[in-house]
């Protein structure tokens, strides 16, 4: 019988010139009418999909063989758009007068225009041009945005700027809608010829500005799940609050030791417990202990779907949107103290140098005996307060022992090549109408730097465990970085005496991390952090193990979080029926489970990124409404990023504002990408990633969340900024963080210090 499979290989190893659908049926010597009305049906299914072109003359061939490409518009404000080609790590630029009315995110087909040139005299490349030649689907079918009202129709500015121009509505779409109302339109007329898309309004959100609005429109801009459909609630509802003692058949049975969560203070879905004992032998036998949220959500029940289409849970400025309906999340599911929980456990046995001497994976029930803070946990082991240590004195001895484990592992992490960069995060608290109060910088304590070492560890176990049964996996990779971007990095390092080792081979991640150590305390620590980070690529899921770069790991998966990421949910149910059937899988199921990883990998590493550019976007709105009050005041700043039309500043409470090359009046300023510089032509004065400078705060526009800065002037030295009053002082600045240079005086400084490894979703 006829597939895709059999269509695409002919294609690919047969076809020598573009083929009709007589000839394809001729080739592929079918009979039957059955069979033909097969075959049409797959051509039409393949061109919807982009795996086949229908050309003019009415033949058949893959995008490669005809110099076309498939993949997804990525639009721009300012018109123009790039294609992320299928497949490929590249993109095609395309003018804005060659889109041919795509929009953002739609997928389509474009072919090349202009082929990359490189400048003989300047050694720079210029990238491919090209243009749309075909939309093959439509992703934007509803559009967030303010609607404005006349007398006789109305229209829309989308929030988004990706989408190029205003809505037409007519009288008769307006719903009722009034003059600065935020709306959802729905696309009833796709832009072309230079006509504006038409649409009508399906939902009224509420009035500009009123409170919670801001948050909404992110929720709403990018397509976010809000409350779980009803179907998937009552199903919720039908599972147990408590476990069931049926359940425990053939569960190893770990009640009796002792156990505990760490987490943060508001955390409500617990994931993962930890226990510890020190053997005989001198071995430490760590237990991680993870939610079998599995049990509770079988695959491809109803709420296995929607946890798919989620993906991840959303952590917003102001709310967390779940994967899993809290009854679940944090309930039955939940590793919560003082009751039985059905777990996924995996013990390692862990020698002095950090070596997992010996592992077991297994089901398991446990019952959590304290549920831990971070802070808590960290005023015991680091500040040794007597109150907290009576109070646990039963656990102390093995807090302690987690302490030394932690720093054995994140040893024998960092002998390995692991990068650890100095790059804090800060956190924006808002009042009960959702107003910023205050921007802090959120230290990272030893208790945190716990669990993540033992999440690690039981992250790489597992992923290695079952690489070598060779099961259907998925894996969290994260790829070196491109030679040309390691080219690039090379050229910056070497205006401050550096140097990348490996650049040209194979990269290292060593190489990266001597860099990293290497101007630690210096002055330009930060702004060589910053294009370290920038030339990697971003951590994805993938059903190879093709390594963690930043974590130098052969296998990394993630295991540890199934009640807010797919992934780990997934590879718990393939563990599951290994441990279920001897370790191994028939030949059907070994298909089953290769197929929906694929999809897992696919629709996972999407959501992912849709959820990091939600948080990002719902912080960095509500930074730039706290600095409204500050507008005209004078601040001290790091310059953060430098471009051909100026470079953007970083004060010291995180927030980030752009100083335009239009506002540099003392001299015509060149970019200089190589060294992210800005020159002047005539007075040799720049700009540059990582200087200190000076500048006020000249307008915020809460609407474009945008930030826009004056320089004042270059600093020599960073200083206190004192032309603000002292109460507006107390307002803009955060917590002080340590210098890297001062953690050196002390071992409860170092332990508090800040890092941040390239193993969480933001890499």
């Amino acid at each position: 019988m006829i597939d895709k499979e059999r269509l695409l290989t002919l294609m690919k190893e047969e076809a020598t010139r573009p083929l009709s659908e007589s000839e394809l049926i001729e080739q592929l010597q079918l009979e039957s009418v059955e069979e033909m009305v097969t075959l049409k049906s797959l051509l039409k299914e393949l061109e919807n999909e982009g795996a086949l072109v229908l050309t003019r003359k009415n033949r058949y061939g893959l995008p490669e063989q005809l110099n076309l490409f498939v993949g997804r518009l990525i639009r721009h404000p300012k018109g123009f758009g790039f294609l992320a080609i299928d497949g490929v790590d590249e993109d095609l630029y395309i003018n804005s007068n060659d889109l041919h009315g795509a929009m953002h995110n739609d997928r389509v087909i474009a072919r090349v225009k202009r082929p990359a040139v490189v400048d003989k005299r300047t050694g720079a490349t210029y990238r491919a041009e090209g243009e749309v030649i075909r939309i093959l689907v439509r992703n934007t079918e509803r559009v967030l945005g303010t609607f404005e009202k006349s007398h006789y129709f109305g229209f829309v500015t989308p929030d988004d700027k990706r989408f190029g121009s205003d809505i037409f509505i007519s009288k008769d779409d307006m719903m009722d809608a009034q003059s600065g109302m935020k709306v959802m339109v729905e696309i009833t007329r796709w832009p072309e010829n230079n006509r504006s898309a038409e649409g009508k309004i399906v939902e009224v959100i509420g009035v500009k500005g009123d409170p919670g609005i801001d948050v909404i429109s992110v929720v709403y801009k990018h397509n976010l799940p809000q409350n779980f459909p009803q179907n998937v609630q009552n199903a919720a509802q039908e599972v147990p609050e408590s476990v069931l003692s049926y359940e425990l058949t053939g569960r190893r049975d770990l009640r009796n030791l002792p156990m505990i969560t760490i987490d943060g203070d508001d955390a409500k879905d617990l994931d993962d417990a930890v226990t510890l004992e020190k053997l005989e032998n001198g071995l430490y036998r760590l237990g991680v202990h993870i939610a079998d949220v599995g049990h509770y959500v079988p695959a491809e029940s109803i709420l296995d779907q929607e946890a798919l289409k989620r993906a991840t849970s959303i952590y917003l400025v102001d709310r967390v949107i779940p994967m899993l309906p809290q009854r679940l999340s944090n309930g039955i599911c939940s590793l919560n103290a003082g009751v039985d929980r059905l777990a996924m456990t995996c013990f390692m046995d862990i020698d002095h140098k950090g070596v997992v001497v010996n592992h077991e994976i297994c089901e398991s029930v446990i019952h959590v005996d304290y549920r831990m803070t971070y802070k808590d946990v960290n005023k015991i082991i680091v500040d040794e307060d007597k109150s907290l240590r009576e109070q646990y004195h039963s656990i102390v001895p093995m807090l302690e022992e987690m302490a030394k484990l932690q720093s054995i592992l994140q040893k024998k992490r960092m002998r390995r090549g692991a990068i650890e960069f100095d790059v804090p995060e800060s956190k924006v608290f808002l009042d009960e109408n959702g107003k910023p109060l205050r921007i802090e910088w959120r230290e990272r304590l030893l208790a945190d730097q716990i669990i993540e070492e033992f999440m690690l560890c039981a992250n790489e176990t597992v992923a290695e465990h079952y690489f070598w049964l060779d099961v259907p996996f998925l894996y969290r990779v994260h790829e070196e970085p491109k030679s040309e971007n390691l080219l690039d990095v090379n050229k910056f390092l070497q205006v401050f005496g550096y140097h990348l080792k490996g650049v040209g081979g194979a990269m290292h991640p060593k190489a990266y991390q001597s860099i990293v150590e290497a101007v630690r305390g210096e002055k330009e620590e930060k702004t060589i952090n910053t294009i370290l980070l920038r030339s990697m690529q971003h951590a994805r899921y993938s059903t190879e193990a093709l390594g963690h770069f930043g974590l130098a790991a052969k296998y990394y998966a993630h295991f540890t979080s199934p009640i807010r990421r797919y992934p780990d949910l997934a590879i718990h149910r393939v563990i599951k029926e290994c441990l279920h059937h001897g370790e191994k899988l028939s030949a059907e199921r070994n298909h089953y489970w290769a197929n929906k990883m694929s999809e897992y990998a696919e629709i996972s590493s999407m959501r992912e990124k849709i959820a990091e550019e939600a948080e990002r976007e719902s912080v960095d709105m509500k930074k730039v409404e706290y600095m409204l009050p500050f507008e005209g005041e004078i601040f001290n700043g790091v310059i953060s990023g430098v471009t051909n039309f100026g470079f953007f500043v970083q004060l010291e409470n995180s927030v980030e504002g752009l100083v335009h090359i239009s506002s540099l009046i003392d001299d015509f300023y060149q970019f200089e990408p190589t060294t992210y510089t800005l020159l002047g032509e005539h007075t040799r004065n720049q700009y540059q990633l990582g200087q200190e400078v000076t500048v006020r705060l000249v307008k915020v526009n809460v609407d474009e969340r945008q930030l826009d800065f004056e320089i004042i002037r270059k600093n020599k030295k960073k200083k206190n900024n004192t032309n603000a009053s002292s109460n507006q002082k107390s307002r803009i600045e955060t917590k002080k963080r340590v210098h890297p240079k001062d953690h050196k005086k002390s071992n409860k400084s170092k332990k508090k210090m800040k890092k941040r490894h390239i193993d969480n979703n933001k890499w």
